[in-house]
């Protein structure tokens, strides 16, 4: 069933803490915000942008950090101090020039549920708030900041096929 909702997903939208991040935010002692991303989620960013799937983070905060991730892996579709997702939802459509059907969105807290209903195919992180997971169409096997993301992007590559072809560049 989920293969079937994957195989049209021509982008991937995120959310960021507790998506990207296990959900933790770092202060020091300057009041500059840390945060801790996974390389293997980064890793599976990567392979979607390389096969033509689009990347992009909408997010309800502002953040540095992710400014410097998004420039690290090549993602430019950045959607920040974003409170109310799907109402920009139409803005990040023309941005990216795909349909809402062929979107796949990760959530794991409550701003996150309103995005989750409109787009093609809504994910959860094993971990994320039991709201999300009740509006998943798929959940992941791993928690936020700790390999959903890379999970999911193998699902999708899986699920149109094009792993295997993935894999050679590898090899």
């Amino acid at each position: 069933m989920i293969s079937s909702k994957l195989e049209n997903i021509r982008a991937l939208l995120l959310d960021v803490d507790g998506v990207l991040t296990d959900g933790s935010i770092i202060y020091n002692d300057n009041g500059l915000e840390t945060k801790v991303f996974n390389v293997k989620d980064g890793l599976g960013l990567r392979l979607l942008l390389k096969a033509g799937i689009k990347v992009g983070i909408v997010t309800g905060r502002r953040s540095k950090a992710i400014h410097h991730r998004c420039k690290n892996l090549g993602i430019s579709h950045l959607f920040e101090g974003t409170s109310n997702k799907a109402a920009i939802l139409d803005f990040i459509i023309d941005q990216i020039g795909v349909a809402a059907n062929q979107i796949a969105f990760i959530g794991d807290d409550l701003p996150d549920i309103s995005i989750m209903r409109k787009v093609g195919c809504s994910i959860a992180v094993n971990d994320a708030h039991e709201k999300i997971i009740e509006n998943a169409d798929m959940v992941t096997t791993h928690k936020g900041g700790a390999g959903a993301v890379r999970e999911v992007c193998e699902t999708i590559l899986k699920a149109q096929g094009i792993w295997e072809k993935t894999l050679e560049y590898f090899l």
